[in-house]
Formats: C-alpha cells, structure tokens, sequence
C-alpha cells in the first residue's frame, strides 16, 4: 500500500472505492488488478449498471469509457451530475479517441480529468491518486462542518441536508423513505447523579453502538440535539423501519449502562418514534420528522424504554 492509501484508510476507516466503467471486460480487469490491492473496486459493463453503482456504492472516484454502446460516457456523465446523490464524485474519462473537442466537451459536462487508451498504469495510478488525494481533502473539510464534536456522528445541519436529498430521491423514485427519532430516557437525571462528564461519555457510547447499528452505506445517524439521535433510512419501509428500531433497542440494552436514577430498570433506555412513507410532490420532508417525532412523544407517555410506530 502506497504512503497516501494508507494515510486514506487512517482518515476514513477504509481504503479508496472506484467504479470501473467499460463494455469491455478486459479493460475493466486491467484496471480492477492494478488497483485491487489497495481500493475497493466495483464494476460495471453498462452506463444503467453504472448509474444503479454510482448510486449505491457512492464511489470516491469513477473511470468512465466514454465509448459504450447503450449510453456512452457522456450521457452517464450528465446524469451522474444531474443526481444529488452523485453529483460530487469526481468522474475521469477513459477514452481511445481523445481530441481538444472532446476534452471541453467533458470538462462541461463536470469530468475532472482523462485518460487515453491504451492505459499507461504508471499514469492511471499517478492520475488516480492526485483526484483521490482532492477528494479526500475535500471530504476531511466537509466532515469537520458536518460531524458533531462530541459523538463524531453527523450533525443536525448534516441530517437536514441529507433528508432533503433522500426525499427527492426518494420522490424521483417512489421509494419509501423511513425515520426514527430516538431519546435517552431520563438522560437529565443521569447528568445530575454522575455528572456532566460522565454524560458526555455516556452520549459517545450510545452514539457508536447506534452507527455501529446501521450497516448500510446509505443509512445516517445523526446526532439531532442533546440526548436526541435520528437514524434516516432511505428505501426503507415501516415494517423495515420497525425491524431497525427493535435492533436499536437491543442494542441499547445489551450495553447495561448504569443509571441509576432512572425508574427503569436502573440502566439507559430509550424511547424510539418511527414512521416511513413514499414522498408526495405537494409535501415536503417535515412531514416525515413531524410523524415521528408524534411517536416518539407517544413512546414517552406510554412508559419510555420502547419504541411507537406511525399506524400504516
């Protein structure tokens, strides 16, 4: 592993994720081998297959053939920048007919870089860590303005950006979109017996086994405010959504947290207010957080330490 692949997997947890785009299998196994040992490396033979990767995977970066026969490169560029879940990924087009035409053509359409054909390796590795190195400071950046300073989760200002854009996407593709708004129960108690230090610790435990919860690329937990977390779950139904906040609350409570001022048990417990729906054009996402946060309300006055699911 080269100095900065290991300096990414130190900053991010994990090694690089490319998306390999050609129609032609070998081009892409000569890429997948000269990168396999230190990225994680997803395929795709189609400009569909390459939407439907981009789109799950989210990729750091993207080699693009510009030549495919269903939907060339251009048309995946332009729609990959048309998404909002996709937008940022830098793209670097892998090209055989490369003029000045079709470099400005590409650097319209949002590509970053090219790459002629027949690919020099000492070249693509070269291109290919400058853009990984790009991306990265960028993400470093945005990761310090959107994680909370106490629990490393994302922030409010993060979980609101993100709902907007699930809920478009969701909008777009008539998928459920599912929410769970969760409360430490009696958490000013617990700051009141063992302190304010001893809160904060208890805030970062609860946080990493609720995003240790979550194995989904596309799930966010987020830290909404104070002893309260939100988990977004998109193309995640209600039954899903229930089946994640059972999860949650075991979790929880194989943790045995001591509390011994609350009523309950005498350990941390937390109340949990689910809802899901598939998005409507006349609303907006506020509905979602409103219907949860209606059963969140209602899992407190039904005695805490469970969770209450919006009625299908």
């Amino acid at each position: 592993m080269t100095p900065f692949m290991d300096y990414w997997a130190q900053q991010l947890g994990r090694p690089p994720r490319l998306l390999v785009v050609d129609d032609q299998p070998a081009n892409i196994l000569a890429l997948n081998q000269l990168f396999c040992q230190e990225c994680e490396v997803f395929m795709a033979t189609s400009g569909e297959q390459a939407l439907q990767q981009a789109e799950a995977q989210r990729p750091d970066l993207i080699l693009l053939d510009v030549l495919m026969a269903s939907m060339d490169g251009h048309e995946v560029c332009r729609r990959l920048k048309a998404n909002s879940l996709t937008e940022a990924i830098p793209i670097i087009f892998v090209t055989a007919h490369r003029s000045e035409a079709d470099e400005v053509r590409g650097f319209q359409l949002g590509a970053v870089d090219f790459i002629s054909k027949p690919a020099n390796p000492v070249i693509v590795r070269a291109r290919v860590e400058a853009h990984l190195k790009l991306k990265l400071q960028g993400d470093l950046l945005r990761r310090v303005g959107l994680r909370d300073g106490l629990t490393g989760l994302a922030n409010r200002r993060h979980f609101d950006e993100q709902l907007s854009v699930q809920w478009r996407q969701c909008l777009r593709d008539q998928q459920p979109l599912g929410l769970i708004l969760l409360d430490i129960d009696h958490f000013k108690r617990y700051n009141d017996h063992y302190g304010r230090l001893a809160g904060d610790g208890c805030l970062r435990t609860v946080a990493q086994a609720l995003s240790k919860a979550l194995q989904r690329p596309q799930d966010l937990t987020a830290r909404y405010g104070g002893e309260q977390f939100a988990c977004l779950l998109p193309r995640t139904d209600l039954d899903g959504a229930r089946h994640v906040a059972g999860a949650l609350q075991m979790r929880i409570e194989a943790l045995r947290l001591e509390h011994e001022a609350s009523p309950l048990h005498g350990r941390i417990t937390l109340s949990q207010g689910v809802a899901a729906r598939v998005p409507h054009a006349e609303e907006g996402p506020q509905v979602l957080v409103e219907a949860a946060a209606a059963q969140l309300h209602l899992a407190k006055a039904s005695g805490r330490a469970t969770y209450c699911v919006q009625p299908g």
